[in-house]
C-alpha cells in the first residue's frame, strides 16, 4: 500500500496535496466571476477543467509542499499556498488563497490561513508571511486581520484588473527571528 502524505488539519479543515480528480471541483469553484475578480490573471477566466489539470500538474509532486488543496467536510473547496521567495527575501513567503463561493462565510478560510502559517513558520523556515489584497476585497482583508496579519502598506495603483487600476493592501505576519548579525 502506498504511503499517503499526511494532511494538515484542525479537525474541521484539512490542507492536503492535490489529487488529479480535484480538477473537476477546482474548475467548478474557480469558474466564477466573483472568485476570479480577486485572483491574479494567472488564474484565467473562464476557467476550464484543462486549466485546473495544468495547475494540479504543476504542484502535485512538489517537495516541500507549498501549495495545497483546501478540504472541508471531505470535499475540495479551494487552494492555498505559500510561495517562498529567494535571494535576500529567502526567509519570506507570499500567501495566496481562494475558496469557492458556496463555502464563503463558513470560517473555512481563516482556519486554512492559520494552518498554512503554522506550517510555513515550522517547516519552510520562513520568518515573514505576506499577502497582497486588492483594495476592493474587504472580506480577504478581514480574514488576514482575524489571523493576526498586520496591514503594512498600501501600494498605490499597483494592480491592473480588468483594465482598471487599484491599490494593493499589503499584510504580513512575522515571527521574531534572532538576527545573527554582529556589529
Amino acid at each position: 500500500m502506498a504511503k499517503r502524505e499526511p494532511g494538515l488539519t484542525d479537525g474541521e479543515v484539512t490542507l492536503r496535496n492535490f489529487r488529479r480528480t480535484d480538477k473537476y471541483r477546482m474548475a467548478e469553484m474557480t469558474n466564477n466571476e466573483k472568485v476570479a475578480i480577486n485572483l491574479r490573471d494567472a488564474f484565467p477566466h473562464p476557467y476550464a477543467v484543462a486549466d485546473a489539470q495544468q495547475f494540479i500538474n504543476t504542484f502535485i509532486g512538489q517537495k516541500p509542499l507549498q501549495v495545497f488543496a483546501i478540504e472541508y467536510q471531505g470535499k475540495y473547496v479551494g487552494n492555498i499556498g505559500l510561495h517562498r521567495q529567494d535571494d535576500v527575501y529567502s526567509k519570506s513567503a507570499e500567501l495566496g488563497y481562494f475558496i469557492g463561493e458556496p463555502y464563503w462565510g463558513k470560517g473555512i478560510t481563516p482556519r486554512a490561513v492559520n494552518l498554512i502559517c503554522e506550517y510555513g513558520f515550522r517547516e519552510l523556515d520562513v520568518v515573514s508571511i505576506y499577502s497582497g489584497v486588492f483594495e476592493y476585497n474587504l472580506p480577504s482583508q478581514r480574514i488576514l486581520e482575524k489571523c493576526g496579519f498586520k496591514r503594512e502598506a498600501v501600494l498605490k495603483s499597483a494592480v491592473c484588473k480588468k483594465g482598471r487600476i487599484f491599490d494593493e493592501i499589503r499584510y504580513a505576519k512575522v515571527i521574531m527571528p534572532s538576527h545573527g548579525m554582529t556589529g
